[in-house]
């Protein structure tokens, strides 16, 4: 082989481009984000599967850059630098992503949606999702499997419970991680902190201080130490992550029946007509109706929506233990896989309100998105 060859994936093929020319034709502009992306988003702000398999690069000058592993952060940024700020605006693409992996290319094609900036919330959720089943009906797949869940429901609960800011924050972020939110629900049960032994004073002792002084002084415990940066994390990030340790073991502790609430939410399933109704009874069994029924009335108007639609309710399987793994999103997700396949997702997505804030917005920004696996779906026959 040539010295100077390189290997590549297959371009992407006609059914690709068609897919992609019917999203233009459906209003989201043809974007193509730059490869190389800066890598503090995507460790601060994607899932723990994404972090462990991004390709990550240092600059010269120490700044650490990696090889887009998906497209909704890359996106959401040019967005944001973009005159379009702040507006309603939609987005398509198609281009190659990277990730670690031990049996495929690590350059792999997706196709996909990001929607920013529209308040209707529960129609743009039931949108995507009917965009999401045309994608594998191009491809020739008519009835996948459709699992949702919604983020924005188990955000409600948590806060509703009488827990300090801190637990409420990692109860959240590790929704999407649940051998982590068994674990959590463990530790609040017995009170206390995990740390080891060595740290569980000191941990205790930043508990109780000033929380801009307890900064400053871990902060500069790490300047004096040399460290500037872990896996693209400032010091003063490195710090954030430490005080909230001391918060977590600050002395919360979660009563059996609080416990055993989560457990029966996180237990509710079925189509969407089933688990409202459910969730709806567990709310006023629970007396937490109040803090329940802004989640779940958006839950129901977007059951409305893809009822008008054409979706078929009855072949969707909702679980509010649900979650993608991605810790940007914050309330609906959904993947559809095929039923006579036992594997990843074809076509995967959901709502991430949070992320453009967290990217730099002045101001919340609503958005939702999908991403197109064109790999996995190229096995199915022409589109019809």
């Amino acid at each position: 082989m040539d010295a100077n060859a390189t290997m590549q994936t297959p371009g992407p093929d006609a059914r690709a481009e068609a897919l992609v020319a019917s999203y233009e034709r459906a209003g989201y502009g043809r974007v193509t984000p730059a490869i190389l992306q800066p890598a503090e988003p995507f460790l601060d702000l994607s899932g723990e599967d994404i972090r462990k398999r991004m390709y990550l690069t240092t600059a010269p000058g120490g700044a650490e850059f990696c090889l887009r592993p998906d497209l909704t952060i890359p996106v959401s940024r040019d967005y944001l630098a973009s005159a379009a700020a702040g507006r309603p605006a939609g987005f398509s693409y198609l281009g190659p992503v990277f990730r670690h992996r031990t049996d495929q290319p690590a350059e792999f094609l997706q196709a996909g949606i990001e929607s920013f900036g529209r308040t209707d919330k529960a129609a743009a959720d039931a949108e995507m999702l009917s965009l999401a089943l045309e994608a594998t009906a191009h491809y020739g797949l008519t009835s996948p499997d459709i699992s949702t869940g919604d983020v924005a429901l188990f955000s409600a609960l948590v806060a509703g419970l009488d827990l300090p800011s801190a637990w409420k924050r990692r109860l959240i972020k590790d929704f999407n991680r649940k051998s982590n939110l068994a674990q959590d629900l463990d530790r609040l049960v017995l009170g206390g902190t995990s740390a080891r032994p060595e740290y569980q004073g000191v941990l205790a002792a930043l508990a109780g201080s000033d929380p801009k002084g307890a900064h400053a002084l871990v902060t500069d415990l790490l300047s004096i130490a040399g460290i500037t940066a872990v896996g693209g994390r400032s010091v003063g990030e490195i710090a954030d992550r430490f005080l909230e340790q001391s918060a977590l073991g600050a002395g919360a502790k979660l009563p059996g029946d609080v416990r055993a609430l989560i457990e029966r939410f996180l237990a509710v399933n079925g189509d969407p007509d089933q688990a409202a109704a459910a969730l709806r009874a567990l709310a006023a069994d629970a007396n937490i109706t109040s803090a329940l029924a802004p989640a779940l009335d958006l839950f129901e108007s977007r059951t409305g929506f893809l009822a008008a639609r054409g979706v078929d309710l009855q072949r969707m399987q909702f679980s509010t233990a649900f979650g993608r793994g991605f810790d940007y999103y914050t309330g609906f997700v959904f993947e559809l896989t095929d039923p006579a396949r036992v594997g990843d997702p074809l076509v995967a997505g959901g709502r991430y309100d949070g992320l453009l804030t967290r990217l730099g917005a002045r101001d919340p920004i609503p958005a939702v998105g999908l991403a197109v696996w064109i790999e996995r779906l190229a096995m199915y026959g022409a589109a019809s």
